[in-house]
């Protein structure tokens, strides 16, 4: 039962109200062929929009089944138009880009229905108007007889109560417009059908029941029209009770889906056009992923030489305990007062000093020795070493390199030495160099040559070595140079209470006691090589260093030392924080505690594990008498991912604009799709659409298009990566391999999606707010 009590409808156009109902009064019951005559412009068709909830009236009460709709909502409303109402129109409003069977399964899907159920009741509501057989062509491709009918069928499939027609033969021919007036008669035998009609003829002929209006009020009613007057007004208690509607996600990517490929070409150009952000973006990322990989193969080619340091002094970035200064330290905002401190810059850096004792070298040397190549010890040891001329004389070599003074423990530090321990074992070093003459140094009286990778020896070296200058060298020039090893009592002499380097050197060349070394091999690193982890100079084994610990351990300026903790037994001055008493010890001999630990790894990868090992020693203890190491290598990787890091987010920032530039015209091309859909939009609120699922098919849309120019983009990428490999590796002359992480890949095509939804949220937001009735009217 249907009751409509005191109906009215008002619209305003600027300053003027235009009353398109009057008061209108009507009970309709439960089934029935009622027929709605009157000329254009009367409000016939506004009362049926009324009726079947497309329009809102200005007054009145709607009453189903004596249950108020006074207080239904927007949702209230679409359910209500999906469940109990169907509609039929005269210019059919079919979705054009979907085929007659997915015309009538989209009631279905608002309502919930999914699966083989859905499509089995599309086929028999196709079925019963004689269309089973043109389930699958698009409204294009039928008749307006066979259009008409799927329309019908479309209005019947949810099994509505009230089917609306407005106007259906208004656009058939006198033949068809029978064969769907005989439809509507055998629906009208179980449910309502009202419909709206000009033609007076028909509604004579099929209708139970005829209504006619003129000028917003209703002047004649053949049934009587018995409810008319607010006397039979029932009491009204409950609200109607409806089921609410909403469309999948699925549906909606189904809709828009099709209607992208109505317009294939359109399509096409956008998403190739929402790509060109994306390509910028992906290549960035791609050249940075591919710096990123480089610079890892390069750490562990190269800075996997650069062995991890212990140093018995070290400098610290921080303020010690204590300092006056400690309180005024920075904590990077600007000062908002007038108010200025001294402070004294030496007191942010402090220095450490790291007691490498024999307890810490045995934990070093328990180390798991699948973690590095080698360990090798450096001592603050003076290596007194003579060398004849080829004039015949005797010659002091500067193993530091350029030192003032080789009598200062001190003199050493921080100088370049020339004359070094090879690190570790012969298949580490050789793994690394190739020995091109003479044998690899195995005894502690054997000397390996190293020469740059161009064959070259400084003339500073030959000079220190006593080596004749020449234009060039064949190997027998310089395999088997001999050098002497002079030992403490040989080369230290008593001047009264301090011991002075003697000057005799012929006569410590001949000493019986000193330690005849010499060239066996000549070295330069390996073309491959990943790194030149020897300088250029002269490399003895660590036999050598034994050797001479050995012989000057117990030496006579050793001892004094020994006896004199306060003053250098050398200078004669007294021991300060640069010249101790260890360090003379060890310069001297005495004392073999290494001054630096260097540990070689075997890969990148062992670095993170030997400092794993190297912090555990530190737990528990103060920070005074920790064991602080350097890693140059982890320092320099730092500083070249911070670089790349850098340069790649302002690069993607540039990319990005792009981004944002597509994105805004698709949000254009996406409101285009909305003008050009409202008559579809129209056609879903009729069904029982929400505003809600108008918009998610907006946003499918979009989320397709996101898609698709993500997908096209890192494809496109990938293409491109091609060139941009061999590019890239030409100009740097070493391989470089340009490629886009899978990660990469995602995060761009949800990121596509994501942009191209946002920038249709205004779009969908218009679709979905557009009126029913007005966007229905839309060609």
């Amino acid at each position: 039962m249907l009751k409509l009590i005191g109906i009215t409808k008002e619209y305003a156009s600027g300053d003027e109200i235009t009353t398109e109902l009057k008061g209108i009064d009507l009970e309709l019951p439960e089934k029935g062929f009622v027929s709605v005559l009157g000329q254009s412009g009367c409000g016939k068709t506004t009362l049926l929009n009324i009726i079947g909830g497309l329009d809102k009236s200005t007054s009145g009460k709607l009453l189903i089944d004596n249950k108020s709709t006074e207080e239904f909502k927007d949702p209230d409303w679409d359910a209500y138009r999906n469940t109990r109402v169907g509609f039929v129109f005269q210019s059919y409003n079919l979705i054009s880009h979907l085929t007659a069977l997915d015309n009538v399964t989209m009631a279905l899907a608002l309502s919930g229905i999914t699966g083989k159920e859905r499509n089995q009741k599309a086929k028999e509501a196709l079925e019963s108007v004689g269309l089973e057989k043109q389930a699958y062509k698009k409204p294009g491709q039928m008749s307006g007889g066979q259009t008409q009918r799927v329309a019908i069928a479309r209005a019947l499939v949810n099994d509505p109560d009230i089917v609306l027609a407005d106007e259906p033969t208004g656009a058939l021919d006198s033949q068809t417009s029978l064969q769907v007036m005989e439809i509507l008669k055998e629906i009208s035998k179980d449910r309502l059908v009202v419909m709206v009609t000009h033609n007076g003829e028909l509604a004579e002929e099929y209708s139970d029941r005829i209504i006619r209006m003129k000028d917003g009020g209703i002047i004649s009613d053949s049934g009587g029209n018995e409810s008319s007057g607010s006397g039979c007004v029932p009491e009204v208690s409950d609200k109607l009770d409806i089921k609410g509607t909403k469309m999948s996600l699925k549906e909606a990517l189904k809709s828009s889906y099709k209607n992208l490929l109505t317009k294939k070409w359109r399509t096409i150009i956008t998403i190739l056009a929402g790509s060109i952000g994306i390509i910028g973006v992906a290549l960035v990322l791609s050249i940075s992923s591919g710096m990123d990989t480089f610079i890892n193969d390069m750490e562990r080619d190269t800075l996997a030489a650069f062995p991890i340091e212990v140093r018995q002094n070290v400098q610290t970035d921080q303020i010690t305990d204590g300092s006056p200064q400690e309180f005024l330290e920075s904590d990077g905002d600007f000062p908002g007062d007038d108010i200025f401190h001294p402070y004294d810059k030496s007191g942010e850096v402090t220095d450490h000093e790291n007691d490498i004792d024999g307890q810490y070298v045995d934990y070093v040397e328990k180390m798991d020795d699948s973690y590095y190549n080698s360990i090798l010890y450096s001592y603050g040891l003076s290596k007194n070493i003579l060398t004849e001329t080829s004039e015949g004389k005797y010659k002091l070599v500067d193993t530091a390199g350029g030192s003032d003074d080789i009598m200062d423990p001190t003199a050493l530090l921080g100088a370049e030495e020339v004359f070094s321990e090879l690190p570790g074992e012969e298949k580490f070093v050789q793994a690394q160099y190739d020995v091109l003459a003479g044998k690899y140094p195995s005894g502690y009286d054997e000397l390996a040559l190293v020469v740059d990778k161009d064959n070259r020896i400084d003339d500073a070296l030959l000079d220190a070595f006593g080596i004749e200058e020449k234009d060039e060298y064949d190997p027998e020039d310089l395999i088997g140079k001999e050098f002497k090893v002079i030992l403490n009592d040989d080369f230290y002499q008593k001047s009264g209470d301090y011991y002075v380097g003697g000057n005799d050197y012929e006569k410590m060349y001949e000493s019986g006691e000193s330690l005849s070394i010499k060239i066996t091999a000549i070295m330069r690193v390996k073309e491959n090589a990943s790194a030149e982890m020897l300088e250029p100079g002269i490399f003895y084994t660590h036999g050598l260093t034994e050797k001479i610990f050995d012989g000057n351990e117990d030496s006579e300026v050793v001892e004094a030392q020994r006896d004199n903790k306060d003053t250098s037994v050398l200078t004669g001055e007294e021991f300060n924080s640069e010249n101790t008493y260890g360090s003379t010890m060890q310069f001297l001999g005495g004392d073999s505690t290494p001054t630096k630990i260097s540990i070689y790894p075997k890969t990148y990868e062992d670095k993170a594990d030997i400092r794993s090992y190297l912090d555990d020693y530190n737990d528990g203890k103060e920070e005074n008498d920790q064991i602080i190491y350097s890693d140059l290598s982890e320092t320099m990787s730092d500083a070249i991912s911070s670089m790349v890091d850098t340069v790649s987010v302002i690069l993607v920032a540039f990319a990005g604009i792009s981004l944002v530039v597509s994105s805004v015209m698709i949000g254009i091309i996406t409101y285009v799709s909305v003008v050009e859909r409202t008559k579809e939009i129209g056609i879903m609120r009729a069904i029982g659409a929400r505003k809600k699922d108008i918009s998610r098919i907006f946003n499918a849309e979009t989320i397709l298009i996101g898609a698709g120019s993500g997908i096209i983009g890192v494809l496109l990428n990938s293409l491109l990566c091609i060139p941009a490999s061999k590019l890239i590796s030409g100009m740097i002359g070493m391989e470089f391999t340009v490629s886009l992480a899978a990660q990469n890949v995602i995060l761009l095509v949800l990121l596509s999606i994501a942009l191209t939804l946002i920038a249709g949220i205004i779009p969908s937001r218009i679709a979905a707010g557009k009126d029913p009735v007005v966007a229905l009217r839309t060609e």
